[in-house]
């Protein structure tokens, strides 16, 4: 065996090896296979199920959203921002009893802007925004996603001449929301979640507060369809 065709081997097996190291580093890395699990959790099962089971399909989609999105920094709100929010979102809750349709597009319209104010894309372009959050919020940006989709199908049935809508399917949209709106308000608002309840008049039993509200969670007996 001449010296070139040994030399030809070792390169050739060289090669090999430098590629199946970095095949094994890849599948490694937290852009992929069980470090997108974790990351993503429900979200990951969410994508694969809409790839119809197709793993691959749905790790290429989340590894395209942190390759976009990872690199952002969220930006934080100002005292005056954060309660104006808080107010916002109070009153969305509370407006739930008598305007379901009306409260779940303002929650809608209020976890876009919030977003947009720690710095994600702007809520204009919502798949973008959404797939933003995802990376950032993983497991509790679906319900930014319900929300989104109600408000959606809100406007649709209006344009459609039907003023039916699911008050139940509203109301558990906007119990999940309240997740996201608290991961994007920030950790004190979850720490102090109980206390601000009872400030703002919502008790977790469902029972009135002596002020004619009823819980946030909006007890089915009194929200109302329109």
């Amino acid at each position: 065996m001449s010296t070139g065709l040994i030399i030809a081997l070792i390169v050739i097996v060289a090669a090999v090896l430098v590629v199946a190291a970095v095949l094994t580093l890849r599948g490694r890395s937290p852009q992929h296979g069980r470090g997108l699990k974790r990351r993503f959790g429900p979200e990951y099962d969410r994508a694969v199920a809409r790839h119809d089971g197709d793993e691959k399909a749905a790790e290429r989609e989340l590894a395209e959203r942190v390759e976009r999105h990872g690199s952002l920094r969220e930006q934080p709100l100002e005292p005056a921002q954060r309660q104006r929010y808080e107010e916002r979102w109070t009153a969305a809750q509370e407006r739930f009893v008598d305007s379901p349709r009306e409260a779940v597009a303002e929650a809608d319209r209020l976890l876009a802007e919030l977003a947009k104010d720690r710095g994600f894309p702007d809520g204009g372009q919502y798949e973008e925004q959404f797939a933003a959050l995802s990376v950032h919020h993983a497991h509790h940006v679906h319900g930014y996603r319900r929300v989104h989709t109600v408000a959606g199908a809100r406007v649709n049935a209006d344009r459609d001449g039907d003023g039916r809508v699911d008050t139940e399917e509203m109301r558990e949209a906007m119990v999940e929301a309240r997740a996201l709106f608290e991961d994007l308000i920030g950790s004190h608002r979850r720490e102090e979640s109980r206390t601000t309840d009872v400030r703002a008049g919502e008790s977790r039993d469902g029972r009135d507060n002596g002020r004619g509200q009823h819980t946030w969670a909006f007890n089915r007996r009194h929200a109302k369809g329109s």
